[in-house]
């Protein structure tokens, strides 16, 4: 019940002035104004919270409906007659005849893949299956390699270029003389040459998608996962096309055939023999390039070696004096480094040194400079950073041999 006027409390004596009853009512009305402005904003933080537990109560009660329903079924549908969809179940292979609507009809194609549900209704049509590793093995964001950071190689880099990324950015000269593009490039030589690096300057200078895998990632415990794998791997880059495939240390999966009859051997030799046949079988592999990389060519089986396959055998050795001296320029343009040093000199100390050899170097010489606390980089960092490069390598061998 509201209070009428003679009940309210007046904030003043009756004896009060005119004025001062003036400023107590003008003092309460402030007062009331500040504490309704309060209870508003309590009114929108509770309708806040109520709609918060609101979208909760929804969202569990569609889940909780979704919990209710029947599961459905994947099947694959296996031909489209004049008295229905026949389709396969997977799991039990049983085979069905269902009807659809026209329009569901239409959609359909062989092969494809649905979900029925308890009465083997198609209720709809699924997407195309792809293994989730295969989708990450895309590469979404290009290296920031780029030819400009390869030195030594300059050879190897041109017919990389020719091979890969010339048939994807001008397929037109190809045409023009009447051949096809190399299909496939396999680059070999020793650890730390820049195989790798050459494949990441492709990615990042081609517009092609690229997919980049090791050939560990292939070899799987269960028959027929690692056969699978590879052809996820092949269909997305068809569907994604054009696209380069990039296979990182390939002696994993494509190593000599023996005959050994250990499970393991044998789950192998199935993963290469579908990578055979995705690189140079029946069906036409589209607009689609093969790099891969391996330090043991001595181990690679004939077959993976023939042209349609890979038709360039590149090999990446070592750099020479002047490649070293390239290297040593190009990993120390933002490297503060003094006016004594000689990169011509270092690169003929560093005798049958790797590329990787030469960017260790120059990573060590600076934290050679930072321990003494100097921000300029000496020669004498630099042989000090070779000699201790050649102590740890000295060491790894000791350990290596006791081991062994």
């Amino acid at each position: 019940m509201t209070d009428t006027v003679d009940e309210v409390d007046m904030p003043y004596d009756d004896d009060a002035s005119q004025q001062q009853k003036i400023e107590a009512l003008q003092e309460r009305l402030e007062v009331l104004e500040s504490q309704n402005e309060e209870m508003r904003d309590k009114l929108l933080d509770a309708n806040a919270e109520n709609n918060k537990y609101q979208q909760k109560l929804e969202r569990l009660t569609h889940e909780n409906k979704k919990l209710k329903q029947s599961p459905l079924f994947v099947a694959t549908v296996q031909e489209l007659s004049s008295d229905g969809v026949i389709i396969k179940q997977h799991g039990n292979n049983q085979e069905a005849l269902t009807e659809v609507t026209d329009e569901m009809r239409e959609e359909l194609e062989p092969d494809d893949r649905v979900a029925v549900n308890n009465s083997l209704s198609i209720v709809k049509q699924l997407d195309d299956e792809t293994d989730v590793r295969a989708r990450v093995m895309q590469v979404d964001q290009s290296p920031d390699v780029t030819f400009a950071d390869i030195g030594g190689i300059e050879e190897q880099m041109e017919e990389v270029r020719e091979t890969v990324e010339m048939p994807l950015k001008s397929p037109e000269m190809f045409e023009d003389v009447g051949i096809d593009p190399p299909s496939g490039v396999l680059l070999h030589g020793p650890p730390g040459t820049g195989k790798t690096m050459l494949a990441k300057a492709v990615a990042n200078e081609t517009d092609a998608t690229f997919i980049k895998m090791a050939g560990s990632e292939l070899v799987h415990k269960f028959i027929g996962e690692g056969a699978k794998l590879v052809r996820d791997l092949f269909e997305l880059a068809r569907q994604e096309e054009p696209a380069v495939v990039f296979i990182d240390e390939i002696d994993a999966i494509a190593a000599k055939r023996t005959e050994s009859k250990t499970s393991g051997d044998a789950e192998v030799q199935r993963t290469m023999m579908q990578l055979l046949s995705e690189m140079d079988g029946f069906d036409d592999r589209g607009d689609i390039r093969i790099i891969a990389a391996t330090n043991r060519f001595d181990m690679l089986d004939r077959a993976i070696l023939r042209p349609g396959r890979f038709d360039r055998l590149i090999e990446v050795p070592n750099p020479d004096v002047e490649g070293r001296k390239q290297i040593f320029q190009i990993h120390t343009r933002s490297m503060n480094v003094s006016d004594d040093v000689e990169f011509e000199a270092l690169a003929e100390e560093i005798t049958d040194a790797s590329g990787a050899d030469v960017k260790a170097i120059c990573t060590e010489a600076g934290m050679f400079a930072i321990r003494d606390d100097r921000t300029e980089v000496t020669m004498a960092d630099f042989h000090n950073a070779w000699e201790k490069i050649q102590q740890e390598e000295t060491d790894d061998e000791d350990v290596s041999r006791t081991f062994a």
